[in-house]
């Protein structure tokens, strides 16, 4: 996600987490010892190797120690630079691009961004360099997001998916023995704690006008065993079907049938996480970041009352999916030094950086094998739930014209939310109003 629908509100920042769950400690000795640079390029010793990365304050605090290893083994053949970019990250980029690509080599972007950029011809495709044997080390999802029309674009870097969080304690004293596998469940037990303790809430998530609106939708959707492109041919909109509008119907029922409040058409995560950890809720949809926030030791809710589960599948639909957050490495098709621009993501996106960013940073890893380091997930309380989800974290829509189509997205789903149009209504109108976008820009 763009900055940040993962990270929005009063999501606590990342140091904080460090510090109070001890993660901050491994400093530099977990760089890891890559091997030097390999192979002659035209860009070779020829200057700065630029790197971008939108907002983060975490990140930045990390990315002296990453490139200054990086640098230390390349010294007198490329040095690497970071560049922090501002909250119009992706505009900046964009005017860069159609201006003939700048001067920013390696760019770490948004896990919306790979088709459209991929599609304009602004990044490589790294197909031939990204081989299917480092592939294979990957989460499905993030490796999905970068991939279009058969070829990779990005290689990813950190990844997010949303969870379901509940009080496991007032699941017990109810007598739940484990958390909801279906929404039928969530609605039940929902329904039967508000009863039992008076909580203003059954559950929440983040259903206002804007992109997490639209990842909470789609996440409804295909629970329900809906879809929004065909998978196999992304040019064909799909949504117009049953199962897409029972997601739907399912959302709306949760404002209907009062486990959700009637603001929930404007929350954000924000609104979600205050209302979760005050104790008026009993279920919440929220990303990672929520741990932070309870563990800091400053809300009502402790760590011994909450729970984290997958997010529940609906009728018709198997599981629950997470909507994949998170950022990929990509060339800009314009650099002249696209061998070390390669070089800097071999080392990025090596098990040793991954682990490193892990522990200094709590990012979440897009490698399968991180969330069996022992390591890890002693010094880093989200990646055993993290671990539980990661065959069911989907990409959004992969398409070049992904851009136009999330902001009709967020409003018809809105519109469902609020019950101002059916979902029957809502997803005809988004199958006619998506199909002529991408129509008129493959015309």
């Amino acid at each position: 996600m763009t900055k940040n629908a993962s990270r929005t509100g009063n999501a606590m920042d990342r140091r904080d987490f460090l510090r109070l769950t001890g993660a901050g400690v491994a400093g530099a000795a977990l760089l890891p010892a890559c091997g030097g640079f390999s192979g002659e390029s035209e860009g070779s010793g020829s200057g700065k190797l630029i790197i971008s990365h939108g907002p983060d304050e975490v990140l930045a605090g990390l990315m002296p120690k990453m490139l200054g290893e990086f640098n230390k083994q390349h010294k007198g053949e490329i040095e690497a630079i970071f560049r922090p970019m501002g909250e119009d990250y992706f505009d900046q980029l964009r005017t860069q691009f159609q201006a003939g690509g700048g001067d920013i080599d390696v760019i770490s972007g948004d896990v919306i961004w790979p088709a459209q950029f991929g599609a304009n011809g602004w990044i490589d495709d790294l197909s031939d360099k990204f081989t299917e044997e480092m592939q294979a080390g990957f989460l499905e999802g993030p490796l999905g997001a970068n991939s279009y029309q058969g070829a990779v674009y990005g290689v990813p870097w950190f990844t997010d998916a949303g969870m379901l969080y509940y009080r496991a304690d007032l699941l017990e004293k109810s007598g739940f023995s484990q958390p909801p596998k279906t929404y039928d469940e969530l609605f039940s037990m929902a329904k039967k704690i508000q009863a039992d303790e008076g909580l203003r809430n059954g559950h929440v998530y983040q259903g206002s006008n804007y992109e997490g609106g639209v990842v909470n939708g789609l996440e409804y959707i295909w629970a329900h065993g809906g879809e929004v492109l065909d998978l196999s041919d992304p040019t064909k909109v799909i949504i117009d079907s049953p199962e897409a509008a029972a997601g739907l119907a399912t959302q709306r029922a949760t404002v209907e049938e009062g486990i959700s409040p009637e603001a929930i058409v404007t929350f954000t995560e924000a609104e979600s996480d205050a209302a979760f950890t005050n104790g008026d809720t009993v279920f919440m949809r929220n990303w990672p970041y929520v741990f932070g926030i309870v563990l800091a030791g400053d809300v009502k809710i402790k760590m011994n009352q909450m729970g984290v589960a997958p997010l529940p599948a609906g009728e018709g639909g198997s599981q629950g999916f997470s909507a994949l957050g998170g950022w990929n490495l990509f060339i800009n098709s314009a650099s002249d030094k696209k061998d070390e621009a390669w070089e800097l993501i071999s080392f990025l996106s090596s098990p040793e950086m991954v682990k490193f960013r892990a522990i200094e940073g709590s990012y979440l890893s897009p490698l399968k094998e991180t969330y069996e380091d022992k390591e890890v997930t002693s010094k880093v309380p989200v990646y055993p739930v993290a671990a539980q989800i990661t065959d069911q974290i989907r990409p959004r829509p992969v398409s070049e014209f992904y851009g136009d189509m999330t902001l009709e997205m967020a409003e018809e789903f809105n519109n469902s939310l609020k019950g101002e149009t059916s979902p029957e209504d809502a997803v005809a109108t988004l199958q006619e109003a998506m199909q002529s976008i991408i129509d008129k820009g493959t015309a």
